[in-house]
């Protein structure tokens, strides 16, 4: 896909970093409670069952600080930016399956698990510099962008944990927005234009999809949703038609139609 030519967004990585071991805490509170039935629990990701979901979170931190543990590339510049990261994760997805499946086996207490993730994440983390270079799974990577990344993983799989075992846990204010920006640029980036307003109040709004641009007054092409149900559309854990029909998506004008586009990573 031709390269977005709009000036990219900026994040704080302090705050980034703070709304990363907010989600992680919110989650560790709640598979704490988690019963050896609701672990036993299917969930809407494939094979997966709770309990392996719950340990492939842990992944979001440690993949992390694996990566500082390891030397610094030698690369002139990173080779993948926060907003190119959604299109290159689905070539890695066996991978992570299997990662997946044995640490859930290899550690069967999570609550250790957790303490030892944040643990170590809280003693690397903040004493490596925002530019430092980290070879991840999908590319190199500046570690403050990576670290917006983590907020997609950890905001995208707190809903899987909900919906799988009817749990109710918080969303971190920072860490929602962060997600949830994220993957309105990538849409913007898949479908570079002006003639689609997207909005997703109170977070994000951006244009897409080529054809007319607007400039002002009231758009004629404008989608309107909340930011979970756009979460939900951008990495396929429901369908356009689906949120349209229910009305928690609001779509107006010709070009108004994003299915074609959606979902942005599976």
């Amino acid at each position: 896909m031709p390269p977005s030519q709009k000036r990219a967004r900026r994040y704080d990585p302090v705050r980034t970093r703070t709304a990363v071991l907010a989600q992680f805490a919110h989650v560790r509170e709640a598979v704490r409670t988690l019963t050896p039935e609701q672990l036993a629990l299917p969930t809407r990701l494939g094979d997966w069952t709770v309990r392996e979901l719950a340990a492939h979170l842990t992944m979001a931190l440690s993949g992390v600080t694996r990566s500082l543990e390891l030397p610094e590339p030698v690369a002139a510049k990173p080779g993948l930016t926060p907003v190119q990261w959604p299109f290159a994760t689905a070539d890695r997805a066996a991978g992570i399956a299997d990662d997946t499946g044995k640490l859930a086996l290899d550690r069967p207490d999570l609550d250790a698990l957790y303490e030892e993730v944040a643990a170590r994440f809280e003693e690397l983390v903040p004493g490596a510099g925002d530019e430092r270079l980290l070879t991840t799974r999908v590319g190199v990577m500046r570690l403050a962008d990576f670290l917006v990344t983590r907020t997609v993983e950890l905001v995208v799989h707190t809903d899987d944990l909900n919906e799988a075992a009817g749990l109710d846990i918080p969303y971190d204010r920072q860490a929602l927005a962060a997600c949830t920006r994220l993957l309105a640029d990538a849409l913007a980036e898949k479908a570079p234009g002006g003639s689609v307003e997207v909005r997703i109040p109170p977070f994000a709004v951006v244009q897409c999809v080529s054809g007319p641009k607007h400039t002002r007054g009231t758009p004629p092409n404008v989608v309107e949703t909340d930011p979970l149900t756009w979460i939900r559309l951008a990495t396929g854990r429901t369908e356009w038609a689906r949120e349209l029909d229910g009305a928690r998506v609001g779509a107006g004008g010709e070009r108004a139609d994003l299915a074609a586009l959606l979902p942005l990573m599976a």
